[in-house]
């Protein structure tokens, strides 16, 4: 499997497949294509397993495509401005990535939901409440909002972050919750009652425009409703 991220603040990432190789997106992922493509469409590792997704983002169903012929191609497009990071995970390697992330990735992958079992951050977690988990082997392209920035956090070294700005994580960066300290800070810097924490050692990817600050920036632009 080939592959290649072009277009800018509208990426998208066009495979290349030979005879037997195979990709799977949520349904609507696809963009174009190349003949001699088959299409199949199911739950992807049973009713529950989608039923999970669906709570991270991803749709109940998944449609795989599989190449019939050698230097067949598929692309994905991003489903609004920013990057597309492609990823290759080996045998038990996992990564943790924000809601909807996930794009499409190789049929060997799964995707499933990290669900943080810590009371604080389900209660306080925000948009980090919920999280998808991308495990290998295999490649997987993941869509980031705005520009990405990555990070290399030291053991036991702590990055505050608002919640909505957390991309990825590699599975070994802890996530949690922390109070925002301060009557000022609280009500005042716009950040609201918490942060969320990554703690490391690992890499971790964060991103410049999460959607929701982009939806409520235009909101905020749009003239009255009369």
């Amino acid at each position: 499997m080939k592959y290649e991220i072009k277009g800018g603040n509208l990426p998208v990432v066009t495979v290349s497949l030979n005879s037997g190789e195979s990709m799977f997106t949520e349904s609507g992922g696809m963009s174009w294509m190349t003949e001699n493509i088959r299409m199949e469409t199911n739950t992807k590792g049973g009713l529950m397993k989608g039923l999970r997704r669906t709570l991270a983002g991803d749709s109940l169903f998944m449609t795989t495509y599989t190449a019939e012929q050698n230097n067949c191609q598929i692309s994905f497009c991003s489903s609004y401005p920013g990057e597309i990071k492609a990823l290759t995970l080996q045998k038990g390697q996992s990564i943790i990535c924000q809601k909807s992330s996930f794009l499409a990735g190789e049929s060997t992958l799964d995707v499933d939901l990290y669900f943080k079992k810590n009371i604080g951050v389900g209660f306080f977690g925000g948009e980090g409440f919920i999280l998808q988990k991308l495990s290998g082997p295999g490649t997987a392209f993941v869509e980031m909002d705005g520009a990405m920035i990555e990070y290399d956090l030291a053991p036991g070294e702590v990055m505050k972050i608002d919640q909505g700005h957390i991309g990825m994580f590699e599975e070994s960066v802890s996530f949690d919750i922390q109070a925002v300290k301060g009557m000022k800070n609280i009500f005042l810097s716009g950040e609201g009652l918490f942060l969320a924490t990554l703690k490391g050692p690992g890499k971790v990817w964060l991103q410049t425009m999460p959607l929701s600050r982009l939806v409520q920036l235009v909101a905020s632009s749009l003239p009255p409703r009369g």
